[in-house]
């Protein structure tokens, strides 16, 4: 069974989004495309956080959104997790407290296997005392990652989490994002417009141009 299936419509203004679309996301896809292509429209709309004028998503079985039944699942229902361009980390509580955040909207029971699992995986345990304001963008945005695991059963979304890096710690996330599939079998959904980004890590990517999606195409084949 196909585990993602997408059809989506929206207007904004002269611009409209109308994608239709139906994968097994295992591994990472990518949706690459320019800036304003619709990529993290089409990101949010999964998430719940952009509701599409109509059309449906569904994930895993689970229906996000169906316009022709009026409902849309609220974002913290929908068992996914979601890394921004910037961490957004809570800057009053711990490393570690972001961490135990995410378990709170997740429907299942807190693990704390899991909890040392993704810590050890990220490289944050010297990290888990520390306030957000102390650490580096690459340290922050390991702990964004951490915590969106911890709230993640179906899908991990990740809205070009490499572009506010240098290029050493683009190195480095992207061997930890890589990993994340197979230590965790959680797939990603990943954007970028980074043709070297997109390479390295998809399985397949799908090309998006002016809100249309232009074709879908195995990762190994791009470059």
């Amino acid at each position: 069974m196909l585990l993602l299936n997408v059809r989506v419509e929206k207007s904004f203004g002269v611009f409209s989004i109308s994608m239709d679309f139906s994968l097994d996301p295992a591994g990472i896809t990518v949706l690459f495309g320019k800036s304003g292509a619709g990529k993290t429209t089409l990101l949010k709309m999964i998430a719940g956080l952009v509701s599409p004028d109509e059309g449906c998503i569904n994930c895993c079985g689970k229906i996000f959104f169906d316009s022709a039944r009026n409902f849309s699942l609220p974002p913290e229902k929908r068992g996914l997790g979601y890394v921004f361009q910037e961490g957004r980390l809570f800057t009053h509580m711990s490393v570690k407290n972001n961490l135990l955040f995410g378990p709170r909207f997740c429907d299942r029971p807190y693990n704390p296997d899991l909890f040392v699992k993704v810590v050890e995986l990220l490289g944050i345990g010297g990290l888990l005392s520390r306030k957000p304001g102390s650490l580096s963008a690459g340290e922050g945005q390991r702990v964004a990652i951490g915590r969106a695991l911890l709230a993640c059963t179906s899908l991990l979304l990740m809205d070009e989490p490499l572009s506010s890096l240098d290029e050493e710690r683009k190195e480095d996330l992207t061997e930890y994002i890589a990993s994340i599939p197979q230590n965790f079998g959680i797939p990603i959904l990943y954007v970028t417009h980074s043709k070297e980004e997109a390479a390295r890590l998809a399985d397949r990517i799908i090309v998006i141009r002016g809100g249309r999606i232009e074709k879908i195409q195995k990762g190994i084949d791009f470059l």
